[in-house]
């Protein structure tokens, strides 16, 4: 099993939005800096977790992007599916029948998964994180 670069890169500039102060957007500059990737392709990634109600982008020469009210709420799990989707990781190949044991046991695991992702809040994560990165936000 295998999520995406571009969740890798959400669950990080969630957690550095976390760390920011709330009244200074980020700039898409800044948040591809510090994962040293293209703002363009991080540019991709904030419109997915804009569209799902997670962050703000702020217009203007101050502008930028951050957390919207109850970030703290945030799940890994809602990260997950706002940059995958919420398709299921498995799909039986065979078609053969709803009671496949193989297809029961799949989904038993990648249930038992999402529970514990859903639990896992961003803001939790931001407070034991330190240092994160070198050069952080002034």
């Amino acid at each position: 099993m295998k999520f995406s670069k571009a969740t890798d890169y959400a669950l990080h500039t969630m957690l550095f939005l976390c760390k920011s102060p709330f009244d200074k957007p980020v700039g898409v500059q800044q948040l591809a800096e510090q994962q040293q990737v293209s703002p363009t392709y991080l540019s991709k990634i904030l419109t997915k977790l804009a569209k799902a109600g997670m962050i703000e982008s702020i217009s203007g020469v101050n502008g930028g992007y951050r957390l919207k009210r109850n970030w703290e709420e945030i799940s890994f799990l809602d990260i997950i599916h706002a940059i995958e989707g919420t398709a299921s990781l498995f799909e039986c190949g065979l078609h053969h029948n709803p009671g496949c044991l193989i297809q029961q046991v799949m989904v038993e695991a990648e249930n038992k998964m999402e529970v514990f992702l859903r639990e896992q809040k961003i803001s939790e994560l931001a407070k034991k994180a330190t240092n994160m990165w070198d050069s952080g936000i002034k």
